[in-house]
């Protein structure tokens, strides 16, 4: 053991640069980068435009496979960063994280620990403030795919998956992402179909019948309908729309909504057009839409530090996002007050955070839903570990190439299923 180990410092190998070792704390992380097989050749990042524009993060590893992360608009006091206030690392990924990280093998998903703890401790913060969870995401997308090489990634990360994740999807939005033509951010349709192809197409098909119907003002940037009419006219009208799809198809088609409460709340009250609530008005309101139109899921329909309200909110799916904003600790906390959390990755800045969340949800009785973000790229590693690990819903927008690629990549993976 000591000829090898000696053997291999000697090497003309090249190995981490001296401020990236000075900063890892733990002598194991330094041993595997050592005496794993040499692999990763280069890691190269770029920067790419999201779907609504602003800049985003690409990384290839060794110029064959290549990862992207989606930005976060309406986003969580506890999610990580997107990037770090100075912009894009990409001389951080180039430079130091190439050196650093070259010649290491992975064989399996658990092996980016090894990788999570080099950059996690590069980092020195819990919120990635110099790498951005958006960088270390696009990094393992990328490397998973190495991983699966020419295989298929969910097969790689499950062979035994035999199930597909439902479809929620983004119809109608206001709020944050639409500058303010609804008070709610997001109007939702949830498909209930023997087949994801078949959620697709009833989904689709009410987009649709919405541009017919309601000659919409524009999209927001999740390609969501814009419209001038208030919340009830929407939720009357996708109700209607969701009759329509059961009468000709057979296909139950549930509502649901994002509140986004932290983004109309302020001092104590939620901000609507017509007037402001308090917190118990609040309540009442939301639980009374729930109950008028047969909300099967409603998304933080409070401010995001009110955790003990969310357990007064009475519906089937009662789900936090920003609430959450993927963090495990605060999962623990919400246990038993929410029973369906969104998960976004570059929220948690970590696959093997994102796994572990999942797992808890499960064993904890609340439902793991794998989400989109608001400034989307072409990636659609979501789809794949969604099927995977399987998860029982993905929430993604009805329109745009970067999200119908993720619902296509679900459509074929059903067949390849089948």
């Amino acid at each position: 053991m000591f000829v090898l180990i000696g053997h291999l410092v000697d090497s003309s190998y090249p190995s981490p640069d001296n401020a990236t070792m000075h900063r890892i704390k733990n002598p194991y992380i330094v041993f595997l980068l050592f005496i794993r097989c040499m692999n990763i050749k280069r890691i190269k990042a770029k920067a790419i435009p999201s779907s609504f524009g602003d800049k985003t993060i690409e990384v290839s590893v060794n110029g064959k496979y290549t990862g992207s992360a989606p930005l976060g608009l309406s986003t969580g006091s506890r999610e990580v960063f997107n990037f770090p206030l100075s912009g894009i690392p990409l001389s951080l990924v180039n430079n130091t994280l190439n050196k650093a990280l070259k010649g290491l093998e992975l064989n399996e998903f658990n092996d980016l620990k090894i990788v999570e703890d080099l950059l996690f401790d590069f980092d020195g913060s819990e919120r990635l403030d110099k790498l951005g969870g958006n960088t270390v995401v696009a990094l393992e997308y990328a490397l998973l795919r190495s991983i699966a090489k020419r295989g298929v990634m969910w097969k790689i990360l499950n062979p035994y998956a035999n199930e597909m994740p439902m479809l929620i999807g983004e119809c109608i939005g206001g709020g944050k992402h639409s500058g303010d033509s609804s008070d709610f951010q997001e109007f939702l349709v949830m498909p209930h179909a023997d087949t994801f192809a078949d959620c697709a197409y009833a989904s689709h098909y009410i987009y649709k019948k919405i541009e017919r119907d309601l000659r919409p003002i524009g999209r927001t940037c999740t390609g969501s309908w814009v419209t001038t009419l208030d919340n009830l006219n929407i939720l009357e009208i996708l109700k209607n729309a969701a009759q329509e799809v059961f009468d000709k198809f057979d296909i139950q088609v549930g509502l649901g909504l994002d509140v986004a409460g932290s983004h109309i709340y302020s001092g104590g009250y939620y901000f609507y057009k017509k007037g402001k609530l308090d917190r118990e008005k609040q309540l009442k309101y939301v639980n009374s839409l729930i109950m008028r139109y047969g909300l099967e899921y409603i998304e933080d329909p409070l401010e995001e530090n009110d955790l003990d309200g969310y357990s007064e909110i009475k519906g089937d799916l009662i789900c936090g996002d920003d609430l959450v904003g993927g963090n495990l600790t605060r999962l623990k906390e919400a246990a038993g007050k929410i029973n369906a959390v969104v998960i976004m990755p570059t929220q948690a800045g970590s696959l093997i955070k994102v796994k572990e969340i999942i797992d808890y949800a499960k064993e904890n009785n609340i439902v793991p839903i794998l989400s989109h973000r608001a400034g989307e790229t072409m990636d659609d590693t979501i789809a794949e570990l969604a099927v995977a690990w399987n998860v029982p819903y993905i929430k993604c927008g009805l329109f745009g190439k970067e999200r119908i690629r993720k619902i296509i990549r679900l459509k074929e993976i059903e067949k390849e299923m089948s």
